[in-house]
C-alpha cells in the first residue's frame, strides 16, 4: 500500500469518527415561538425540542427583551421523553423583539448551545 493510499485511509477513518462525534450533540429540531417566527399573543413559555435527551441540571435559557433586558423566566422542565425543555415566561412580554439564548447538555455528555429571535407584533 502507498504511502498516499495510507494517508488517505487515516484522513476518511477520522473523518468519520468525528462525524459520529458531531452526530452525538443535542440539535435543536423546533421552537416555540418559532425561530425568526412572529407570534400574536405573548407567550407563556418557551418550548425546545432537541434530538436527543436532556440533562435538565446542565440546561436552560435566558430571554432577553428589546431593550437588552433579561426576561423573567420560571424553572425549566423536560417532556416528551427527556427532548423538549419547557421553561414558562413570567414575565408579559411587550410588543417587539426577543432573543432566546439556549444551553443544553445531552444525556450522552455533550453540551451545545445557540441562539434564535422570535417577535411579539403589536
Amino acid at each position: 500500500m502507498s504511502p498516499m493510499t495510507k494517508m488517505l485511509l487515516a484522513a476518511a477513518a477520522i473523518s468519520i469518527a468525528l462525524a459520529g462525534q458531531v452526530m452525538a450533540h443535542a440539535h435543536l429540531k423546533s421552537a416555540v415561538p418559532e425561530a425568526d417566527g412572529t407570534v400574536k399573543a405573548a407567550p407563556s413559555e418557551i418550548d425546545l425540542t432537541f434530538s436527543e435527551g436532556l440533562n435538565l441540571k446542565f440546561s436552560g435559557i435566558k430571554v432577553t427583551g428589546p431593550d437588552k433586558t433579561a426576561v423573567k423566566t420560571g424553572e425549566g422542565m423536560l417532556m416528551n421523553g427527556d427532548t423538549t425543555l419547557m421553561v414558562p415566561v413570567s414575565d408579559r412580554l411587550a410588543p417587539g423583539k426577543y432573543t432566546v439564548e439556549w444551553h443544553v447538555l445531552s444525556t450522552d455528555g455533550h453540551k451545545t448551545n445557540g441562539t434564535y429571535g422570535f417577535t411579539v407584533a403589536p
